[in-house]
């Protein structure tokens, strides 16, 4: 694939605006998709080539909240494995059925979740009672969002940190954290297994990944910095502004 100027300029600014979003409050990918697909790829080829810039995105806030020590990846082993094996499994079945009818679902639940950021009281960097363990976690949420990660993808961010927020108790930064380090290993097993189903445009991958490297270690900054004050009205925004936009054009 051949890029012009414009077009990498295009997809490096597109890299840097996906990862800020996504290490802040998810949704990188609503932004990345569309942007893809009007280079000319399929939809196959947009999942799997978003997949390869996001996973530098993910990759880049992981490591940044893992220095900061936010993040204990011994106590995630199970998460991390229930992730990747959900994720896995939605990337092989993305490579055999069309996943439109998911886009008629998408506006449901982004707005259900704008809608529990905006009225529960419970959302804010303080820690609550912990409902789960981290083996029930990882077998209840990691592996059905890592599963429709690696199926469509869009909001998954999002979906991870609402569930450590009310099942595990965590305060919003610390959830933030730990949806990085869930994030990227669902990005990395969709990516591994597209890859090998040929469907990534690698050139056009790259060139987002740059812009994804700098945007989501900016993103984790200001997670640490801001907390609740910059994430949850960012959530409520990106939510509501991806239902509308998959409304419109379901």
């Amino acid at each position: 694939m051949e890029l012009e100027l414009t077009v990498v300029l295009i997809l490096l600014l597109t890299g840097f605006a996906a990862g800020l979003i996504d290490a802040i409050a998810g949704g990188g990918g609503m932004i990345a998709l569309p942007v893809l697909l009007a280079c000319g790829l399929s939809p196959v080829e947009a999942l799997a080539t978003n997949k390869l810039q996001g996973s530098f995105g993910t990759f880049s806030a992981a490591r940044y909240f893992v220095k900061k020590r936010m993040v204990d990846l011994q106590q995630m082993r199970i998460p991390i494995l229930c992730t990747f094996l959900g994720a896995v499994a939605g990337t092989i079945l993305i490579q055999q059925l069309d996943a439109g009818f998911l886009a008629t679902l998408m506006p449901v639940l982004l707005i259900s979740i704008a809608l529990y950021f905006m009225f529960s009281p419970s959302i804010s960097d303080e820690e609550k009672k912990q409902r789960i363990g981290s083996t029930g976690f990882g077998l209840l949420i990691g592996s059905s969002v890592g599963f429709y990660d690696g199926f469509f993808g869009p909001g998954t961010g999002t979906f991870f940190t609402l569930a450590y927020v009310a099942l595990a108790g965590y305060g919003m930064a610390k959830a933030t954290a730990h949806t990085k380090v869930l994030n990227f290993t669902s990005n990395l097993a969709s990516l591994l297994f597209f890859a090998f189903g040929g469907h990534i445009v690698w050139m056009a991958g790259m060139v987002m990944a740059l812009g994804q490297l700098i945007g989501g270690r900016l993103g984790a900054k200001l997670v640490l910095s801001k907390g609740t004050r910059l994430i949850k009205p960012l959530i409520v925004t990106v939510t509501l502004v991806l239902s509308i936009k998959l409304l419109l054009t379901s």
